[in-house]
């Protein structure tokens, strides 16, 4: 997905001279879906690899909650590195 200049945090007047921050509803919405989606195809893929194994009872669960423990890091990297990258440019190039 491509960032554009009107899919992320704006500044909007409230009442003449506040500046406020407010979140796009629709791009949180559309990011909760992405997030839905990505926890969904990871839980098909980790049942598949689990049966594959032949994981069953608590071996299977433990499986299923490394993949989705791994599957929640690798979305808050993501997160992590993109305002970690956007904060070092700000101080060191800027």
């Amino acid at each position: 997905m491509a960032a554009d200049a009107t899919s992320s945090v704006y500044s909007q007047n409230l009442k003449g001279d506040l500046n406020a921050p407010y979140i796009n509803a629709e791009n949180v919405q559309s990011n909760m879906k992405v997030i839905y989606y990505s926890r969904t195809f990871m839980s098909i893929v980790g049942g598949i690899i689990a049966g594959i194994l032949g994981f069953t009872g608590l071996t299977g669960f433990i499986f299923y909650f490394l993949v989705m423990a791994v599957t929640s890091v690798g979305l808050t990297a993501k997160s992590f590195v993109l305002f970690w990258t956007f904060a070092y440019d700000i101080v060191h190039i800027f």
